[in-house]
């Protein structure tokens, strides 16, 4: 059974995606996690407390489903970790589609939250550092700016098109080759420095 302040931050991911930032009210998370406003409240301090902390939570739940692999599995090559990183990002599974929107709809309202926006672009930055070092370990000659501008790129362009497919503007499949063409473009260009 998850623990309480689990149970609470899958309720306001679920509620995020739903109805977006604006849209989070205590009273309706406690009513969807099922328990007392004031849990949330010890637990979380404020509803900016909740958002902070829905945000390491989607980030720990996306690096879960995009890094799990069979433990009795031949270990992955670099590329395909980097393959599986970013792909996994695009598929048609409910609590992938649930972390993607709340991702999304946490990015938006951070136009006009500074704290938000900070805590944001912080786990971004961390995001983006995961990508380069699996290109560096694609590429290792590559310099570190480099791998940093093409981590910049393709984590960009997968929230792009992690957005239209979510918003019916583009098929997943044809997403997921998207990205795939894109990670081949990034690699070639690295090979080439």
């Amino acid at each position: 059974m998850a623990s309480r302040s689990t149970q609470i931050l899958e309720a306001a991911a679920r509620v995020i995606a739903r109805r977006g930032v604006r849209g989070l009210r205590v009273e309706e998370l406690a009513e969807e996690a099922g328990v007392s406003t004031g849990l949330i409240y010890y637990h979380f301090k404020d509803r900016t407390g909740v958002l902070r902390s829905t945000l390491e939570f989607i980030n720990d739940r996306a690096e879960r489903y995009t890094t799990a692999q069979d433990p009795d599995a031949e270990p992955l090559s670099p590329r395909e970790e980097l393959d599986q990183v970013l792909l996994l990002e695009l598929q048609d599974d409910p609590e992938v589609r649930e972390n993607s929107t709340a991702w999304g709809e946490l990015r938006a309202s951070a136009v006009f939250d500074p704290v938000l926006r900070e805590d944001l672009a912080r786990a971004t930055l961390v995001w983006v550092q995961e990508v380069a070092a699996l290109l560096g370990q694609v590429q290792p000659l590559a310099p570190a700016a480099t791998l940093a501008a093409a981590a910049e790129r393709l984590t960009a362009l997968l929230e792009g098109l992690s957005m239209r497919w979510l918003s019916g503007g583009l098929a997943l499949d044809h997403a997921r080759t998207l990205m795939a063409e894109a990670v081949e473009v990034e690699l070639a260009r690295l090979r080439q420095r």
